[in-house]
């Protein structure tokens, strides 16, 4: 005799379906929680340096955070005349107060920034600071003790930066600035050199990619065409380069680049040249050395991509009549351009970032944008500007590779 289970206990249980979605969900948990880690590491080395370099390239805390009473006293200002009485006494007690708290540094460094001679006139103005006794006219007595404290010029300054943030430090990198009437202006010309900088990076990137491109092609094609064995010691070859410090290699070329060097005396030995060459301090020795550096990371790309790709192909082209190197050219070539545009991206993107190379090995002219990015950080302390054409640098990275995605998705579109 068999029983059945009332239908009520069916009905009051999950169900099947239930039962296989609850499962679901705790794999879907189970998984993200398995990479949690790494999304935490990539917020915390990747996504906070970035946005904390966003934040510093437009923090302005100095004029607002030493000269309090001063940016409530002009926030009234129009900025043509001199300002009132009260914007002086304000400034009065600012800076000695100031000066007790040891921030004039930072503050006539800041100032000095967009107009010269600011420096100066803060630390000679908190030296008399505060007053023996109340003068009648903190105007007047500020103008007897310097004459440009009464020029409107030195308090319109001021007035630009009487806000916590300010686009100045990204507009001094596009050699534009904010001018005493508080719109958008060209740079001076002694000011205005950023623009030519990012344009020769762009352009020394563009060069070194194109002929490390010419370079690897045909090498990248030779390792996907030969045996395993050869294939492998070539590539191994290519790798060797990976072993060794960039700072080595570096040192390398200019031991074989100098006028007195190998690649010099060897040239003049077979009678080829008779005065040295210039290849070392100037553009091209930093073409040589940073087109040795940068051309695995063309090569293997491509390789990638050839390795992937059947011989049957074209020789089914050439078995119906088609002449070997046109065959290459509509045949073979087309289904590696996924692998060029791979790699001329990664050492494009790679070179508008480097910086010891053009260094060590290039002159004054031959500096890439990266080279101020470390000057600004490391011998002017200018946080502003180092972030600035580092966020620059980074969003002229990302559209590159918008623009390498859309062309991708386009090519991909017609083949489909």
């Amino acid at each position: 005799m068999t029983t059945t289970l009332p239908m009520t206990e069916v009905a009051d249980g999950p169900s099947l379906k239930q039962r296989l979605a609850r499962a679901e969900r705790i794999n879907r948990l189970k998984s993200q929680a398995l990479i949690l880690p790494l999304l935490l590491f990539v917020v915390l080395v990747f996504l906070v340096p970035i946005a904390a370099l966003l934040y510093k390239s437009t923090h302005n805390p100095e004029v607002v955070g030493s000269l309090p009473r001063t940016v409530e006293a002009i926030a009234a200002w129009d900025g043509k005349a001199l300002p009132d009485e009260p914007a002086y006494r304000a400034l009065s007690l600012d800076l000695a107060e100031a000066r007790r708290h040891q921030t004039l540094g930072d503050l006539s460094k800041r100032l000095n920034m967009e107009l010269a001679g600011y420096r100066s006139l803060i630390a000679k103005t908190a030296r008399a600071l505060p007053f023996k006794s109340e003068p009648a006219s903190y105007k007047d007595a500020l103008e007897r003790l310097d004459e440009r404290w009464g020029d409107p010029a030195y308090w319109q300054v001021l007035r630009r930066n009487t806000s916590e943030y300010t686009p100045y430090y990204l507009l001094a990198a596009l050699d534009h600035r904010i001018d005493d009437l508080g719109e958008l202006a060209e740079a001076a010309p002694a000011q205005a050199i950023y623009l030519d900088i990012f344009a020769r990076t762009f352009w020394m990137s563009l060069v070194i990619t194109a002929i490390c491109l010419v370079l690897a092609y045909p090498l990248a094609y030779l390792l996907a065409s030969l045996p395993a064995r050869q294939s492998n010691l070539l590539m191994i070859m290519v790798l060797l380069p990976f072993w060794t410090s960039i700072l080595v290699r570096v040192a390398a070329w200019i031991v074989l680049l100098q006028s007195g060097g190998l690649i010099n005396g060897a040239l003049q030995s077979l009678g080829i040249i008779d005065q040295p060459l210039q290849l070392v301090f100037n553009r091209s020795g930093v073409y040589i050395a940073m087109v040795h550096i940068m051309l695995p990371f063309m090569i293997l790309p491509i390789y990638s991509v050839m390795k992937g790709i059947s011989p049957t192909y074209m020789r089914a082209a050439v078995s119906l009549g088609c002449h070997p190197l046109l065959s290459f050219w509509k045949v073979y070539f087309p289904q590696t351009l996924a692998g060029v545009s791979a790699g001329c991206l990664l050492v494009f993107i790679l070179c508008i970032g480097y910086y010891i190379t053009p260094a060590l090995l290039g002159s004054p002219t031959d500096q890439m944008v990266s080279y101020f990015v470390a000057f600004y950080t490391n011998t002017s302390i200018n946080w502003g500007m180092a972030t600035a054409l580092g966020g620059l640098l980074l969003l002229a990275t990302l559209v590159l590779y918008v623009v390498y995605s859309w062309l991708v998705g386009a090519s991909r579109l017609r083949l489909a």
